[in-house]
């Protein structure tokens, strides 16, 4: 039942005669059955205590004899009120039946005779039923009690008065059993129940309301079984519509439950009392200080309003306060069903956003919602008029910077590309100069090197934006502009010359490098912006030295000079250069005067190749269009590098020089988005995120809780490797042990083409170039290493994986020992890339002669030693383990080596027991010696490993237990707020689920269980997490219990993330098409999730591969290009996937949006009708 008050069960015997009388039973525990009314007339004030005699009741009661005594006579009252009502209905109707009835019409019968009779037939039958009718409630109120329960369910209490109780309760243990799936409540199964409020509980007016809702909702013959399918037809229960309207009638007074205000001193402060039922004297007396109130929903408007004004007056600056003020006029205006009252309270909502920011204008969250507040009233042009405003107040706001961008992005009917740039480059200014503020503050009080921690938070946010422009860039089809764009902001920050220059002398000085002929960063043979500048400087001091009158002349270097090459020139040939200067003005003046119109020159080409161009000849046959796509995606892939002017080659396969001009990107088009970068860790974010943006296989940097990664996540067109990953191999164990209706591979969902994995295979070798270029500026940074490393063996291995019997990176890899004996950490990772590839026995050479080499290392590299041991052992686990039979000796081996700090030797046999147990001491100290920095949540990639050696030392010696107690200790150490914002905490959780994972079959389920679902709510957005929960309880749960999870986390902190895991999952399992719609659609509608690509394109692939609904898929894909207008790649899959629902004339209108939005389209629709007419 969903009833939550005090109840007693009333079970009443009613004759339809009106000679019994009723009986109520007001008793907590029923001991015995009815009995007639003359014994409880016979009762007096002994027999109202009686109930309290009960075995469950051992403390003294007789204090409140005399209030239950004055409640039993209010509660007669009231009963005798009720009957004295009931008997003037009865009276009432009586008197109706003497009335003459009028007189019915009927059908003419043959005679008078005959109709008597019928009626006197009637009246026998009427008679007949109700006898019947009393024979059978008597005889079931005999066998079964007033209730009338099944004969195999036991009733309430014994049916007899006399029996003796074998019990002094009964529990129903086995009602309600037809109720099927929680559809509805079975009348004759289910004991009825009413509140129970005794008259003493009740404040001043309470009894009033009580005595309404007893007449108002319970009538007389309620309790009549015979009536029950009458009244419930006429009425309804407590479920049915009618007092579902009552319940959200805004009059309606209800009991709100509060927690006292004088509580006693003696509870502790820990303990948090399941309900709050303390009632003390000075409670009953005051009705302000009792824990139970009767309020309306006008009621608790009013209470709540005059609240939050004393509170408000009181903590002004308290910006919370304003928001939960403001919150609470969503909660009133969703009350208010005329959209006047709505408006108004809207209105009034943003009054108080106004007001709060008065008072506290610097508040980000306050202004946010004010703007949210804007956007339900105002229209696009005035809501972005405010923003205006805002920013120009905030100018160095990163976060209101962000959420303006998101919104002038998703707004269709003004976006476009162009208007884009704007924003972002006024955006990129604005926090460069905010930036340019906070050092230059920083710097005036004391003088140091390192940059302050305000200023390392505002460069990665403009990091941020920066990454999101080119990703904007990219997926609108200008990718030539967003490769150049990394390359400029590379060299720009990363290889810049160490000469004092102010921002435009510098601006200046690059533009030099840009126009000139060195290649950029990426490209082969790039040297970078600060080293080519040197080379250029030898050049021109040994042409000084050669020349020396061009050295009178031209004087010193200066670094805005011509190039030596174009002044060559043209000091060679003056006056010919001069002769074909005038023969081309005059060439171009003749030219202009007898050019025609570019349109009308390209429709008298096309009429006379049979081409039909006029305005009103559209092409209207969709197959020409879905070519047309497929050219364009073919292009798209092909086309992604910017083309250097003198470098005919360097953009592909195409030799056009119209499309050369286009592909080329001058200075102009990057400068306004140029800017320097100050600290180490934001340029390190720089080069982290460009080896991601171009597909590098590379772990990410970042916390699944930063802002960043959800930036991300929003802002994909498809999964990244490792999220696809854990997809399929979460798709493939559903597969195997569930049927399914249709046969279907989870790569149909997200297909790449030929041409996109070609495009890959050129990305990886100009990402390769780049990492090595930038392991001059990071020096013995393994996380680039392993990168360039795995670039050179994805670029070789992409198409034939089979033709290599070595591992590819191998020559690059001694290329770079050969330059850096000293880099350990490299050989480690060159040591793991051969693992991967099979080669354990030179992996293991690697490793051995790395670690060997440790002891004569300097003592800040010898420090990274903690990394090579656990690699080592983690490559026997994993690698070795199963194929070789000393695989565990070896991993114990080198964690005793590790743990007891002795010299490492190659592995000859099993570790003594004395060594082990120096190992495990020594693990000990130094874990103890990390305490303090763990304290402060400060964590970097030797500590991490340190613990998972030690946890992997004691998982393989002293068994599963011991390692996983080393894992839960030291995250006893940091705070949860510090632990869910650490990306290394974050690994070695993940270093903790894999270890449970391991040992899944001598674990108890719930306590695997239970720490999968705490990870998830430190780090909600863990792809690693989410695969993890999926495999256990796919195995070990139910799927409903899997798909409240889901609903859960996707209702309180929606990701993506958590919504493609729940797509995934629906999906494998081949779930209700209905449900999977619905997760899509509620994906949708969060505000946050709505300019999801990755999203968009997921549902119209379900809706075209699986769910076989075109019609659907087409309106899907109109509200998609509708809220991401930027991605080409969405336009296209309308154009390839839905052909055969669009028509050519929409497939026509929607080419022409695409160029009013100014996105790259790189094929004309005539050069299809041209190959067609060849």
């Amino acid at each position: 039942m969903d009833e939550t008050a005090t109840v007693s069960t009333e079970k009443q015997e009613d004759n339809r005669d009106g000679d019994a009388t009723t009986v109520r039973s007001n008793s907590l525990f029923p001991l015995l059955a009815q009995t007639s009314s003359s014994s409880h007339q016979s009762s007096n004030r002994g027999g109202d205590t009686q109930w309290l005699t009960n075995r469950s009741f051992n403390a003294d009661l007789s204090a409140i004899d005399a209030t239950v005594s004055s409640s039993y006579h209010q509660t007669n009252e009231l009963e005798q009120e009720s009957e004295s009502n009931e008997e003037e209905d009865e009276l009432v109707e009586k008197s109706a039946q003497q009335r003459p009835q009028p007189e019915l019409h009927r059908l003419v019968e043959s005679s008078s005779a005959s109709s008597g009779e019928d009626r006197e037939a009637d009246k026998k039958r009427r008679r007949e039923k109700k006898r019947k009718t009393k024979r059978t409630k008597i005889s079931s109120e005999q066998h079964y009690g007033v209730a009338s329960r099944k004969s195999n369910v036991s009733s309430w209490a014994a049916p007899d008065a006399k029996a003796t109780a074998t019990k002094d309760y009964y529990f129903d243990s086995r009602g309600d059993r037809d109720n099927l799936a929680f559809g509805s409540l079975y009348r004759m199964d289910v004991a009825r129940f009413k509140p129970y409020i005794s008259t003493h509980m009740m404040y001043p007016g309470q009894g009033t309301l009580y005595q309404w809702n007893r007449r108002g909702f319970v009538s007389v013959d309620d309790n009549d079984i015979d009536a029950l399918d009458t009244k419930l037809k006429a009425g309804g229960r407590y479920w049915s519509p009618k007092y579902t309207v009552l319940e959200r009638h805004k009059n309606l007074k209800r009991y709100r439950a509060i927690a006292p205000r004088n509580t006693g001193g003696h509870i502790p402060d820990d303990f948090i009392p399941l309900t709050n039922n303390q009632v003390t004297a000075a409670d009953e007396l005051s009705p302000a200080e009792t824990s139970v109130v009767e309020e309306s929903w006008e009621d608790e408007l009013l209470r709540k309003t005059k609240e939050f004004n004393r509170s408000t007056r009181e903590c002004p600056y308290d910006g919370k306060l304003w928001l939960e003020f403001a919150k609470f006029q969503d909660k009133v205006a969703s009350m208010q069903p005329q959209k006047g009252a709505r408006l108004q309270t809207l209105e009034k909502k943003i009054s108080i956003l106004e007001k709060a920011i008065e008072l506290n204008p610097e508040d980000e969250e306050l202004l946010l919602h004010l703007l949210n507040a804007y956007q339900s009233r105002d229209n696009t042009d005035i809501l972005i008029s405010r923003w205006e405003k805002i920013l120009m107040q905030h100018s160095g706001s990163l976060k209101l910077w962000k959420d303006f961008l998101l919104f002038c992005q998703g707004e269709f009917s003004r976006f476009k590309i162009s208007e884009m740039r704007k924003i972002y480059s006024n955006a990129i200014r604005a926090l460069s100069a905010s930036r340019s503020k906070l050092y230059r503050q920083a710097h005036q009080v004391v003088i140091a090197p390192s940059v302050d921690t305000d200023t390392i938070k505002l460069e990665l946010g403009l990091v941020d934006i920066y990454l999101s422009l080119c990703q904007f860039e990219w997926q609108a089809g200008h990718k030539e502009l967003a490769t150049a764009l990394f390359q400029a902001q590379m060299e720009y920050s990363l290889f810049s010359p160490t000469l004092l220059l102010s921002e435009q002398s510098k601006h200046r000085l690059f533009e030099h490098f840009w126009n000139s002929d060195g290649a950029r960063i990426g490209e082969q043979g790039a040297l970078g912006w600060s080293t080519w500048l040197g080379k250029e400087e030898e050049q021109r001091i040994e042409a000084i030295s050669e020349d020396p009158s061009d050295g009178n002349t031209e004087g010193g270097w200066t670094g805005w000079s011509v190039p030596l090459s174009n002044s060559k020139e043209n000091s060679e040939n003056p006056t010919k250069l001069s002769d074909v200067d005038v023969d081309m003005e005059d060439s171009d003046i003749e030219s202009e005067s007898r050019a025609p119109d570019p349109e009308e020159d390209t429709e008298a080409l096309l009429k006379m190749l049979g081409i039909d161009a006029g305005p009103g000849n559209e092409i209207k046959d969709s197959a020409i269009w879905t070519r047309w796509s497929q050219e364009e995606l073919f292009r798209d892939c092909r086309q992604w590098r910017p083309v250097r002017a003198k470098n005919d080659d360097a953009g592909g396969s195409d030799a056009e020089g119209a499309d050369k001009l286009l592909r080329e990107i001058l200075f102009e088009d990057v400068s306004e988005y140029l800017f320097s970068i100050l600290s180490k860790e934001a340029r390190l974010s720089l080069v982290f995120r460009f080896i991601d943006f171009f597909g590098g296989k590379m772990l990410p940097r970042t916390c699944t809780n930063s802002s960043s990664w959800a930036e991300k996540l929003a802002s994909m067109e498809a999964p990244p490797d490792i999220m696809l990953d854990n997809l399929r191999r979460m798709h493939n164990n559903i597969s195997d042990t569930v049927r399914k209706s249709g046969n279907f591979s989870f790569e149909s969902l997200f297909p790449s083409s030929s041409e996109e994995q070609c495009m890959r295979r050129d990305m990886l070798k100009f990402l390769r170039n780049a990492t090595l270029l930038c392991l001059t500026v990071f020096p013995n940074n393994h996380n680039l290493e392993e990168s360039a490393l795995v670039a050179e063996e994805l670029s070789n291995t992409y198409m034939n994986s089979d033709s290599f019997s070595v591992t590819p990176c191998r020559a690059l890899a001694r290329t770079l020992l050969k330059s850096n004996r000293q880099d350990v950490l490299l050989c480690g990772v060159y040591a793991k890339r051969e693992a991967a590839f099979g080669n354990i026995e030179h992996a293991r050479k690697v490793f051995d002669m790395a670690l060997a080499s440790v002891e004569a290392l300097p003592l800040d590299l010898r420090l990274n030693s903690s990394l090579l041991y656990f690699w080592y052992a983690e490559m026997e686990i994993g690698y070795v383990s199963g194929t070789s039979p000393d695989s565990f000796s070896r991993a114990v081996h080198i964690l005793c080596c590790f743990g007891s700090g002795e010299i490492y030797s190659p592995f000859r046999c099993q570790p003594s027991n004395l060594l082990q147990l120096r190992a495990r001491q020594g693990f000990k100290e130094q874990l103890k010696i990390l305490q303090p920095t763990l304290a402060r949540g400060v964590v970097d990639d030797r500590a991490t490993a340190l613990i998972c050696s030690s946890a992997l030392f004691e998982e393989l010696v002293f068994g599963y237990a011991a390692g996983i107690e080393v894992l839960t200790r030291t995250f006893s150490m940091v705070l949860p707020e510090r632990r869910s914002q650490s990306y290394e905490l974050e690994i070695l959780f993940d270093y903790y689920i894999r270890m449970l994972r391991r040992h899944i079959g001598e674990i108890k389920l719930s306590e695997v269980w239970d720490s999968v679902l705490h990870g998830l709510q430190l780090y909600p957005s863990s792809p690693e997490l989410y695969g993890a929960l999926i495999d256990i309880g796919h195995f070990h749960t139910t799927s409903n219990k899997l798909r409240g999870i889901f609903d859960n986390f996707c209702k309180k902190k929606p990701s993506v993330i958590t919504w493609l895991f729940a797509l995934a999952f629906e999906i494998s399992r081949d779930g209700s098409h209905h449900r999977i719609h619905g997760l899509f659609e509620r994906a949708l509608a969060n505000e946050k999730l709505r300019s999801s690509v990755i999203l968009w394109r997921f549902y119209m692939s379900y809706l075209i591969n699986i769910a076989c609904d075109l019609s659907a898929a087409r309106r899907v894909f109109f509200r998609a290009i509708h809220a991401c207008p930027w991605s080409k790649k969405l336009w296209l899959d309308g154009f390839q996937n839905l052909q055969n629902v669009l028509t050519g004339k929409e497939l026509s209108d929607l080419q022409e949006v695409m160029q009013e939005k100014e996105l790259n389209l790189r094929t004309d629709i005539y050069e299809i009708l041209l190959q067609d007419e060849t």
